[in-house]
């Protein structure tokens, strides 16, 4: 276990819930110093406090004047508020946690002379006990416009075991909306999935237990071979044949199952290209197929 860093700054959180309380106990557990919690839920403040040694629970002012580093971990329509509400002073650093919120929203800190940027975990945190143990090696999208803020956001995010990169300012909405296709679209795709099994009589539970070895065999291909190179499935084998029989059991499900079928499979075409899978002729007999589905 690292020991505490005497070059990295004293942390306080202003915000004490999900995502909160996974980011303190991960740096308080790579030996950084968290100092101090405000929250608008005292109960929430001190449940977190109590779980770090010496972390004190301050009011949100108290806490940006005891704070090296403030990392505000508000929901983030509460940021831009926060930020212009609270005094801030130069020489202080400045930092949100969202992934859609442009790093301006702390234009008020930025004004009175602090350092500002972002620090997101491309990483789930419905269960903040879950996220720390899963942290280490996600990625942390990094933003700052000073360059020692921004070495120092990357020395923590290897401090927690975490890769970085850099984000440019102005992309951070389309960055965080990507993330959807890797979290809780897999959701939607499971329900269509799970609704297909009930109409021939199996229950989602029995479904979802049968199509998460499915999902995990694929992302252990993607980790391995990449996006293209790691899809499964009969669009890459050119299985014109079983394209067809879906395309016609499909539509006697009527709704709009054989259309979000034949969107999906039509992008997956291109991957198998890509993947060297597919000759030109293969691929556009493919499309004919999911054309004449839609």
């Amino acid at each position: 276990m690292p020991t505490k860093s005497h070059t990295l700054p004293e942390l306080v959180f202003i915000g004490a819930g999900r995502l909160a309380t996974g980011l303190a106990l991960a740096f308080a557990g790579g030996g950084l110093k968290v100092a101090a919690v405000a929250s608008r839920s005292p109960a929430s403040a001190r449940r977190l406090a109590s779980r770090i040694p010496g972390c004190a629970v301050l009011d949100a002012q108290q806490a940006v004047d005891a704070g090296e580093l403030v990392f505000i971990t508000t929901p983030d329509d509460a940021i831009a508020a926060v930020a212009a509400t609270l005094g801030w002073r130069a020489g202080q650093s400045v930092v949100h946690c969202s992934g859609a919120t442009e790093v301006a929203a702390l234009a008020p800190a930025a004004a009175a002379g602090a350092l500002t940027g972002g620090f997101h975990p491309m990483q789930a945190f419905a269960d903040p006990d879950a996220a720390l143990a899963s942290l280490p090696g996600c990625t942390i999208s990094i933003e700052a416009g000073d360059a020692g803020l921004a070495a120092a956001l990357d020395a923590m995010a290897a401090r927690i075991g975490c890769r970085s990169i850099r984000l440019p300012p102005g992309c951070r909405a389309r960055y965080h909306a990507s993330g959807g296709y890797a979290s809780q679209f897999v959701n939607a795709l499971l329900r269509e999935a799970t609704d297909i099994w009930k109409s021939f009589g199996i229950a989602e539970e029995d479904a979802v237990r049968a199509l998460l070895p499915l999902l995990k065999g694929t992302l252990a291909s993607i980790e391995q071979a990449g996006v293209a190179g790691g899809m499964p499935g009969p669009v890459s084998r050119g299985d014109a044949g079983t394209i067809r029989r879906h395309v016609e059991d499909l539509r006697a499900l009527g709704g709009e199952t054989l259309d979000l079928y034949c969107q999906l499979a039509g992008r997956t075409v291109a991957l198998a290209v890509e993947k060297g899978s597919l000759s030109a002729e293969q691929a556009e007999t493919l499309r004919q197929i999911l054309k004449r589905g839609t």
